[in-house]
């Protein structure tokens, strides 16, 4: 397989590569972006055993003595604790500014360690090196990192882009059907707000596990194809002050479901879950075109069932309001939500948090021939 490269032109430009066996390019293609000689692998426990001793054979080769720390697996422990536990690690390292942080996992990982790096020392250089798919499309790209508190998902992070981003598409084949299909949440909703011919080829050929093992080239084209979709928002707005809220299609009540379910269920397959209720809440309650708009929600899930992800919520809108207040766009008695009015056309809204729960109401409610 060609490895494919999509440039991210923002504050500090890099590059994206995606293709096979990156895990052992790792260490060539820091060389030349890192002045430093250290540097420290983050992963976890899950991560850490598969792939941690390939990228670091990798780096030592390419002249970096390595360390690396490993932490408990899940979104669990994307805790401050842990953080402090990273940093602690660094300095006792004795990396300097010119050092590296390596994040190898998906996607705690990446937030957490690109966190670290972006606060140790103020600031030292960093790779993402993404192994789910979920890492790969969404977050290893637009240098958003961050941490959770008991309150709330990613309400402690930074903006801090990474030096390269190196998705190894073979590490997928160790994920699980069910991270696998986790993944796939964020790949539909870059599909549903910028690419209908996207969204058409997924609903042909799902992400699946007969994918990886049949038609890897399609996987990495469609892989590619999210970056550059993410990639194109991010560039108009690196930091999120309007247009990039887009991504967060799906997010405000996904993420509240995640929190209620104490993170037990995947984020993609609470952000599919979130993507279904907006859309079937816009069509019941706004004056746009109903049908459209209620067709649209049945494909998308569609979509998710073809995926793999569950399409059935487990929570009414009461169980979700209390985490629901906690959403990162919230302003005062406000909230942006990302509404769509057809495929590949979302607009953002402010609205204000009672509004946002009869959307949540409208859009959890059971259709007609389900009540």
């Amino acid at each position: 397989m060609n490895t494919l490269t999509i440039d991210v032109p923002v504050s500090a430009p890099y590059r994206v590569h995606v293709g096979t066996r990156l895990l052992e390019q790792v260490g060539p293609i820091a060389r030349p972006l890192v002045s430093g000689r250290r540097a420290a692998i983050i992963t976890d426990s899950n991560v850490g055993p598969l792939y941690a001793p390939i990228v670091e054979a990798s780096l030592k080769e390419a002249g970096f003595s390595t360390v690396t720390f490993t932490f408990p697996a899940g979104e669990a422990h994307k805790t401050l604790a842990t953080y402090g536990q990273m940093l602690a690690f660094l300095a006792d390292a004795e990396l300097d500014r010119h050092d590296t942080v390596v994040a190898l996992g998906g996607g705690v990982t990446g937030d957490m360690a690109g966190f670290a790096a972006a606060t140790y020392l103020r600031g030292i250089a960093y790779l993402q090196v993404p192994t789910s798919l979920l890492a790969m499309v969404d977050s290893s790209v637009g240098g958003k990192c961050a941490v959770d508190l008991p309150q709330g998902k990613n309400l402690v992070g930074s903006f801090w882009q990474p030096r390269a981003v190196i998705a190894d598409v073979g590490c997928l084949g160790t994920l699980t059907d069910a991270q696998l299909a986790d993944g796939c949440g964020e790949v539909i909703k870059h599909a549903v707000i910028a690419d209908p011919a996207l969204f058409e080829l997924l609903e042909s050929h799902p992400i699946t596990r007969s994918a990886l093992e049949n038609a890897l080239d399609l996987v990495a084209t469609v892989i590619a194809r999210n970056i550059e979709i993410k990639r194109d928002v991010v560039v108009q707005d690196e930091r999120e002050a309007g247009l990039r809220k887009l991504l967060n299609f799906g997010h405000s009540i996904g993420h509240a479901i995640e929190a209620r379910a104490g993170y037990t269920l995947g984020h993609g397959t609470c952000v599919g879950l979130g993507m279904v209720a907006i859309t079937r809440a816009t069509a019941r309650i706004s004056d746009g075109d109903e049908t459209a708009l209620e067709g649209l929600a049945d494909r998308i899930e569609g979509l998710c069932r073809a995926h793999g992800l569950s399409v059935t919520c487990p929570y009414t809108a009461a169980d979700l309001k209390a985490a629901a207040l906690h959403d990162k766009k919230r302003r005062g008695e406000r909230i942006d939500l990302v509404l769509p009015r057809g495929l590949a056309s979302c607009t953002i809204q402010t609205v204000t948090l009672d509004e946002f729960f009869l959307l949540m109401e409208a859009g959890l409610a059971p259709k007609e021939d389900e009540a």
